[in-house]
């Protein structure tokens, strides 16, 4: 039986007198495990250990309800997102001195097949036929259909992770919203996830706890149950308390656009001076995102820092230290070991720069949205065979080749190409911070060529992302617009662009207008267009 008269009674009995709801959780041998005053939704469950996809929690929940009007959203929500062995509410009211037991409603959780509901509720009963229920039978017919379920959708799973991607328009235009979610379905893919569904929510405002709302991520934890989705990717940096909301209230893995774009380049960092960089910046955003729940750090040790920090943490802790305290601490002394790293990758590149800038040699740096061909037109121009994906950050260190330009003086003369990290809209502080050894590059160049995607429908706030990053950085060099694609893209809207940019535009793919572009450089770079003497001095 689910519940008995007596059990029930004496429930609907302390909820009249308290003239507040009551619930109560009962294990699979009939035992009451908690009683507490509140609806379903407010009903705090104890911890699962060894729990599986394939089984119910283990526990079903009993409350009362004041007034008539069946389960309600909430209780069902408690029931699917907890995975519940059933569900009951049993509808109350006081006649003079009697207490009296009205409907009862029963609902369990439906298997994850795309044609059915989340949930499966029962005809209203009457308390009597509830006691006669084998609600032991139905839980184990239930698990046996979630075991079938699940041991399918395992045969036919691979090896990436399925996730669905939220993004919130919250005013600056549907247009712009929908043009960052495309942005989050390319970085997904990068990150190696496969995209099970997207979601585009409008909200005046996010909310303060759940980003998109209580209800909508009910909603969205259920299409992610019925698509299999291991993870929720949103299309913002969350808060520290949204992100333990939003994971408390799903049980699902939670990603933000931070943490995305970090795992992207942490898995395209090559050598010793990427890897430091991204450990260093995936450090800081962790770092306020420790919360109490014993985390583990052991995974941090043996990284790019050479787990000196970790090691002697261990030999330094103090008595009464938390392991939130310990966590923390560790953290920073890895923070600090990486951050002299990079200050002495960054002392390197600057002898190098002074080495190429005492030979005369002009420096030519790329930069660009992530993904609009900088390493492609790099390989045009230097001739070269530096890697060249169509994905976002494929190239994450900075690398420079020899070229040469026939147009600059009488003989032509030798030029270097450094081809650079691309950039993202809202690229994430973390890093920038890390990455500025890297960028410092850019400072030295005498002439930058912004490429341009020329096949990309968002690229005027891409043109003005990369802007803002050079404006931020402090990068102040002479710069030509490049539209890159040409081969892909409408020729009316080429020549638009080239005209509001006065830019030049090429196929890095095909080699269509290198040619045009190396006059271009040549022409910028002549002896009496800068003074290289004055730029060997500021840098002296």
């Amino acid at each position: 039986m689910a519940v008995n008269r007596e059990l029930a009674r004496a429930l609907a009995n302390l909820s009249l007198e308290i003239k507040k709801p009551v619930s109560i959780l009962i294990d699979r041998r009939g035992r009451v495990i908690s009683v507490s005053v509140g609806d379903a939704i407010d009903t705090p469950l104890p911890a699962l250990h060894g729990e599986a996809e394939q089984r119910l929690y283990g526990l079903r929940l009993v409350h009362t309800h004041l007034k008539e009007g069946g389960l309600s959203e909430n209780d069902l929500s408690k029931l699917f997102l907890n995975r519940l062995d059933a569900i009951v509410a049993i509808d109350i009211a006081e006649s003079q001195t009697k207490t009296v037991l009205n409907n009862v409603h029963l609902a369990q959780i439906s298997p994850p097949t795309a044609d059915e509901e989340d949930w499966q509720i029962s005809p209203e009963m009457s308390i009597y036929d509830l006691e006669k229920l084998n609600i032991l039978e139905l839980i184990k017919a239930l698990e046996e259909e979630l075991a079938r379920s699940f041991n399918a959708r395992e045969v036919k799973k691979t090896s990436q992770e399925r996730a669905v991607l939220i993004a919130l328009e919250t005013g600056e235009g549907i247009w712009e919203a929908e043009s960052r979610l495309d942005e989050l379905v390319e970085l997904a893919k990068t990150a190696g996830a496969v995209v099970a569904h997207k979601s585009l929510q409008q909200r005046p405002k996010q909310d303060p706890k759940f980003y998109i709302g209580k209800g909508k991520l009910q909603e969205l934890v259920s299409k992610s149950y019925h698509e299999d989705a291991d993870m929720l990717i949103f299309d913002r940096e969350l808060s520290p308390s949204q992100a333990r909301e939003i994971e408390k209230e799903s049980q699902l893995k939670i990603i933000d656009r931070t943490q995305l774009i970090l795992d992207i380049f942490a898995q395209n960092a090559r050598g010793r001076e990427a890897q430091v960089q991204v450990e260093l910046a995936q450090l800081n955003y962790r770092l306020t995102r420790l919360t109490g729940r014993g985390t583990s750090m052991d995974r941090l040790a043996g990284g790019a820092g050479g787990g000196g920090g970790a090691a002697g943490a261990i030999g330094t802790r103090g008595p009464g230290e938390t392991k939130l305290e310990i966590d923390r601490r560790r953290i920073r002394e890895k923070i600090t070991v990486l951050e002299k790293a990079v200050k002495e990758i960054s002392q390197r590149r600057q002898e190098s720069r002074k080495s190429r800038t005492k030979s005369s040699i002009p420096v030519i740096a790329l930069v660009g949205y992530t993904n609009a061909g900088k390493s492609s037109l790099f390989n045009q121009l230097a001739k070269s065979q530096v890697l060249s994906q169509n994905k976002l950050f494929a190239t994450l260190r900075p690398t420079t080749r020899e070229g040469w330009l026939d147009g600059i003086g009488e003989w032509g003369k030798k030029v270097l190409y450094t081809d650079t990290v691309g950039f993202i809209r809202d690229l994430p502080n973390e890093l920038i911070n890390a990455f500025r050894a890297t960028l410092e590059e850019l400072h030295d160049a005498d002439l930058l060529l912004h490429l341009i995607d020329a096949s990309e429908p968002a690229l005027s706030e891409r043109v003005k992302a990369v802007e803002k990053i050079l404006e931020d950085l402090e990068v102040k060099i002479p710069k030509i617009i490049v539209i890159n694609k040409l081969d892909i893209s409408r020729p009316g809207l080429v020549e638009e662009l080239k005209i509001r940019y006065s830019a030049i535009g090429v196929s890095a793919i095909t080699g269509l207008g290198i040619e045009d572009l190396k006059l271009e450089l040549a022409q910028q770079l002549e002896p009496d267009n800068f003074d290289n003497y004055s730029r060997q001095a500021a840098i002296a």
